[in-house]
């Protein structure tokens, strides 16, 4: 099979391995981009899979809050120049409030109307387009909310209030001090901002993930020659150090890393007033799983390979 410079560019910026180590890679596993991180994870070349690749988009994160109710919503254009415009930013947050009396689907938020138009979202993103004088696309958008609590905000590198490159959503049912409670979450989704967690628990990991992660884990620990009897407690300690970097409820809280965010949660029933769960968290961040436009890279590939 052919390894052309796009495969092995995908690759590279997925992992952050080598050129020459991506193309081989890619060369020993016919292609399979998915089976070429397993193995460069494996020869220890590559830290971990970033399904996401690289921030690839411009445009800008908006987050809108009502009551125990919060949305998300990320609109993008072709160039931080638009994402400055306060026409544009303006617009954003205007979807945002809008996405607040819709169940957060992006078909939804699409159909709904406008705030202070009779046109539709999606309407008055197409009038926008040709205004502005530049594409723009509504590509995701969320809602969580809560029965009895709060859902937290947090926008990080923000532009203006509410609006920003990644936005964080964490819902927190108690009965106790809203306010309390409203400072607590925004810590948390601070530090979601930072640490990017999978899943709020390890049982909301998804199990291809963890099997993927454990095949990984077993290869490596092969080949250092050990035992298999020992190759199994090796593997049982590389997941639970994988549990304590992705699950959130597991991670170190950034705010006082001696406590994690399950343990902070917990010491901090005494002073809201109530138990506290943590129960959801959305976060968005700016671009991920958009493709960088494509650039003269075969050069540099070819050069590398020695086939000019």
């Amino acid at each position: 099979m052919t390894i052309s410079a796009s495969m092995v560019k995908d690759l590279r910026e997925k992992t952050g391995a080598g050129m020459m180590d991506c193309k081989a890679a890619l060369t020993e596993t016919a292609g399979d981009i998915e089976a070429a991180i397993d193995w460069l994870r494996t020869k220890g070349l590559a830290k971990a899979a970033k399904k996401a690749g690289r921030v690839a988009s411009e445009g800008l994160v908006g987050v809108a809050a009502s009551g125990p109710r919060a949305v998300v919503v990320e609109l993008n254009s072709e160039t931080d120049f638009v994402a400055r415009n306060a026409e544009f930013q303006q617009l954003v947050l205007n979807v945002a409030k809008a996405a607040l009396e819709t169940d957060g689907s992006v078909e939804a938020v699409a159909a709904a109307a406008f705030p202070g138009s009779e046109k539709s979202v999606k309407d008055t993103i197409t009038e926008a387009v040709a205004t502005i004088g530049e594409n723009m696309n509504l590509r995701r958008s969320a809602a969580i909310g809560v029965s009895d609590g709060v859902v937290a905000t947090y926008v990080h590198s923000a532009t203006a209030p509410g609006l920003g490159k990644i936005g964080v959503l964490v819902a927190l049912e108690s009965t106790g001090d809203k306010e309390k409670l409203a400072a607590l979450g925004r810590q948390i989704a601070m530090h979601i901002a930072a640490t990017s967690p999978l899943s709020v628990s390890t049982d909301a990991l998804d199990p291809a993930v963890v099997a993927r992660e454990r095949a990984v884990y077993a290869e490596q620990a092969r080949e250092s020659g050990k035992p298999e009897a020992i190759i199994e407690k090796m593997v049982e300690g590389r997941v639970r150090k994988y549990y304590e970097e992705v699950v959130l409820l597991l991670q170190a809280f950034v705010i006082n890393p001696d406590l994690t965010v399950e343990k902070a949660l917990k010491a901090a029933e005494a002073d809201v007033g109530a138990p506290i769960k943590l129960t959801e968290f959305v976060m968005f961040r700016l671009g991920d799983g958009v493709e960088k436009e494509e650039t003269d890279f075969a050069a540099e590939v070819a050069a590398a390979a020695g086939t000019k």
